[in-house]
């Protein structure tokens, strides 16, 4: 498997066992299961703390090598 497909199943695996699984979805309008989606999407990667990035965020790490603006 390609290093970027793992990196995709490893996401799409938290995502299904942090957001999924643990929800009733019937009673969701598929406009508000969007929005959760994209809240935990957006979560991910700007707020989530990474070990392997030096307990900073995905987007705090990027800041730190200057690669945002």
């Amino acid at each position: 498997m390609l290093a970027r497909q793992r990196g995709c199943e490893g996401f799409f695996g938290r995502l299904k066992t942090e957001l999924f699984y643990s929800r009733d979805w019937q009673a969701i309008s598929t406009d508000r299961f969007i929005e959760i989606v994209d809240s935990y999407i957006r979560w991910y990667n700007e707020k989530r703390i990474k070990i392997s990035l030096g307990a900073l965020s995905p987007i705090e790490y990027r800041e730190s090598l200057g690669l945002t603006t």
